[in-house]
């Protein structure tokens, strides 16, 4: 349950300013708004988190705050959905989380290898190891390489599992016969399915209305890009997390794609050029 910003920056004293760089996922309410809506809390279960920039949480208060009967100090991440949020944004800890969950998989699964042929094995890392990393990757957006690489850490040691390879061996050619996009492709790949269905009527309305063309800005219409399928980079502040936001993560994978993807006629169409074009920045060099 969340509050208009400008109240909960009432309520805690702080200026507007600040408070228009962060979010809070629950916000504190008084114990009538519980009765009024006929909501049971559990108080075992409440947490809050300020979310903004590093730089900006020390303008933020650290007290707690009073949810029902019960204060509840602000926690520096949250689990929403199976997805963690850090208070500065850096989805750090969600890398930390599922790279483990993934070797703890990995784990379980090698003590069955000799068991079970190639095939079989392949389905199983597929289901429980590939899926793991690919779940709400799109959060993972221009994440800083080592963090992305812990992830990677998880798909290379699942590549030669399968083969049966030994350490000394190179795995490159293992990932090449899976057909497996490298963990930043992944992510790409997600967020270019997420922008075609917003520019085709696929997504809510504010996913919708979250991108412009090129060619329909007045301004940019005798551009050789608005004659491309080419979205507008909107403006950011914050070079740490704005460049992250949908709507500048998905204009920017979207403009850096051929027109022969940007212009698939239909989502399967789309699915096959863009995991063609993802797999050929892979390993073009192989």
């Amino acid at each position: 349950m969340t509050r208009p910003r400008p109240q909960l920056c009432h309520i805690h004293h702080i200026s507007h300013s600040c408070g228009m760089t962060c979010q809070l996922l629950l916000a504190p309410f008084a114990p009538t708004t519980v009765t009024d809506n006929r909501l049971q809390l559990n108080c075992g279960k409440t947490d809050f988190a300020w979310l903004t920039t590093n730089r900006s949480l020390h303008r933020l208060p650290t007290m707690g705050s009073t949810i029902g009967l019960v204060t509840v100090v602000p926690s520096q991440s949250l689990c929403d959905l199976g997805v963690y949020f850090d208070a500065d944004l850096t989805m750090r800890t969600q890398v930390q989380q599922y790279a483990s969950r993934g070797f703890a998989v990995l784990r379980r699964l090698c003590s069955i290898r000799r068991y079970v042929p190639t095939s079989v094995f392949w389905s199983l890392v597929t289901a429980f190891v590939q899926n793991l990393l690919d779940y709400c990757n799109s959060l993972l957006v221009d994440l800083p390489a080592n963090l992305l690489q812990r992830l990677q850490s998880v798909q290379n040691c699942a590549a030669p599992l399968i083969y049966r390879l030994r350490h000394s061996e190179h795995i490159t050619d293992a990932l090449l016969s899976l057909h497996w996009l490298r963990v930043r492709e992944r992510v790409e790949y997600k967020v270019a399915v997420l922008t075609y269905k917003a520019l085709n009527g696929l997504t809510p309305p504010y996913l919708s209305s979250a991108f412009t063309l090129v060619a329909d800005v007045p301004s940019r219409r005798r551009l050789r890009s608005a004659s491309t399928n080419q979205l507008l980079v909107p403006s950011y502040q914050r070079s740490t997390i704005g460049r992250r936001a949908f709507p500048i993560a998905g204009a920017r994978v979207w403009n850096a794609l051929p027109s022969d993807v940007t212009a698939a006629p239909s989502l399967a169409v789309l699915g096959r050029r863009l995991k063609t074009e993802l797999f050929r920045r892979c390993y073009n060099a192989v």
